[in-house]
């Protein structure tokens, strides 16, 4: 199956955002290269995206040009299909999308004037193209979705068949997991809040005196990405922060400092450098609450004492956890853990935090575990957490089967059903859309040969 083609990372919208000028390919400047439909893929296009593709670091060889036009290509036979739909597509999703990209390019670039600078086109005619090219790439998403949305509503009959009629070999392998129930227990935070507190107060107070922000940025912030610039963070869009953080940047006037800011990170100071409408170029001192071997030893005490408890029977850990647990969000379930976004109580590896698995692959069904500190899922990287967790189920690595593994079986028959599909579209519409491609890429290994007729 073609997964490289079929999966569609429709590159042509990609290059929107950084598109370069004309360039030159086996010695021919600027040009179309292909033509579907009424819609024309210029050779810039390829271009933009094989650089675009080197700047994150991807490997680009003598073929990636080919890759790069026969997935415009597929973008564009989606795009023709939609158009002849008759398909729409929300017009405030695509203002949401325009936004974001704006911001990101503001962010990177240090603000519109930048912008237009390193585009050399007015803010105005940038947001009139990349609209479009964001109008465009919604339509080709939604045509995929109608393509892949009439398959027939898969039943348990064809998820038994799928898995009778697959080579054992060529079932999905399913990893281990783990189902398992935590009490947890936070540090004193309120001292730990009002100590911080207390320094960046003393802080702003030396600031005001005279002292250079930047300097003390330097030697107290625990920004690893700002505090060698003396806190600086560059003009950037205020939606990139902690809606706490913009709206404190945003009331303050050119040089002066804030009063102390929360966010899920920590506290912070502000200093505005710069303002630009939506943008702003700010400095900041961040600190975040830190816990003493003090914290730790007295969790570890009072974890100790449930975890004795149960282990006596003197109590169930799911009541212990309903009880003891300071985190409300499992608290309530008897401490079993599950996935925010799925609801699913059995974790992968992958999906753990890497404190928990590294006590979790020790253990045995029906095992707790000695205290540990850990970390919780608020802010941009959680917050100090100590626990003790028991273990109630391990479902070892193994190829998937029916009785066990339902829903891995019918996620796969639904991935083969809708590739399939897609690849139907797009083989019936090679031989009925008008597709002309420029014979400087006939040499290429493309893995669908029907474009050239």
């Amino acid at each position: 199956m073609k997964n490289s083609i079929v999966t569609l990372c429709i590159l042509a919208l990609l290059s929107v955002s950084f598109p370069v000028g004309a360039q030159k390919y086996d010695g021919v400047v600027e040009k179309s290269v292909a033509v579907v439909g009424n819609d024309v893929i210029m050779l810039s296009q390829i271009e933009s995206e094989a650089q675009m593709m080197r700047m994150r670091g991807l490997q680009v060889d003598k073929n990636i040009r080919c890759d790069i036009l026969e997935q415009l290509l597929v973008a564009k036979l989606f795009y023709v299909q939609a158009q002849l739909d008759s398909l729409t597509v929300s017009d405030a999703n695509v203002e949401a999308a325009l936004e974001n990209r704006m911001n990101e390019v503001y962010s990177s670039l240090g603000g519109e004037k930048q912008t237009e600078e390193y585009f050399n086109k007015p803010i105005h005619k940038l947001r009139q193209e990349w609209k479009e090219a964001l109008t465009e790439q919604s339509l080709i998403q939604e045509m995929q979705r109608n393509v892949t949305g009439n398959t027939p509503r898969l039943t348990p009959h064809d998820v038994r068949e799928f898995y009778e009629s697959t080579p054992k070999e060529d079932l999905p392998i399913v990893s281990t997991k783990y189902r398992f129930r935590q009490v947890a227990l936070y540090p004193d935070r309120e001292a730990a809040n009002l100590a911080v507190k207390e320094k960046l107060i003393s802080l702003r107070e030396r600031i005001l005196a005279g002292e250079k922000f930047a300097t003390l940025a330097r030697l107290y912030s625990q920004d690893p990405g700002s505090m060698t610039k003396g806190g600086e963070l560059g003009m950037m869009s205020k939606n990139v922060f902690w809606p706490q953080f913009s709206d404190a940047a945003m009331s303050l006037k050119v040089g002066q400092v804030s009063q102390v800011v929360e966010t899920p990170d920590g506290f912070h100071i502000i200093q505005m450098i710069e303002k630009e409408g939506d943008m702003f170029n700010a400095r900041h001192i961040l600190i975040k609450p830190s816990y003493g071997s003090e914290d730790r030893k007295a969790a570890f005490s009072r974890l100790d004492s449930i975890r004795t408890a149960v282990i006596d029977s003197s109590i169930t850990f799911s009541d212990a956890a309903k009880y003891y647990s300071q985190d409300r969000s499992t608290a309530t379930a008897g401490g079993l853990m599950a996935d925010t976004y799925t609801g699913s109580s059995y974790f992968e590896k992958d999906q753990l935090k890497p404190m928990d698995y590294a006590v979790l692959k020790d253990m045995k069904v029906g095992d707790i575990s000695e205290p540990f500190e850990s970390l919780d899922n608020e802010g941009r990287n959680g917050n100090t957490i100590y626990k003790i967790i028991y273990l109630e189920k391990i479902i070892p690595s193994h190829t998937a089967t029916i009785e066990e593994d339902y829903n891995d079986l019918l996620q796969e028959l639904q991935q083969q059903k809708a590739h399939k599909a897609i690849e139907e579209f797009i083989l019936s519409k090679q031989k009925t859309t008008h597709i002309r491609v420029d014979e400087m890429f006939r040499g290429c290994p493309f893995e669908y040969s029907g474009w050239f007729k």
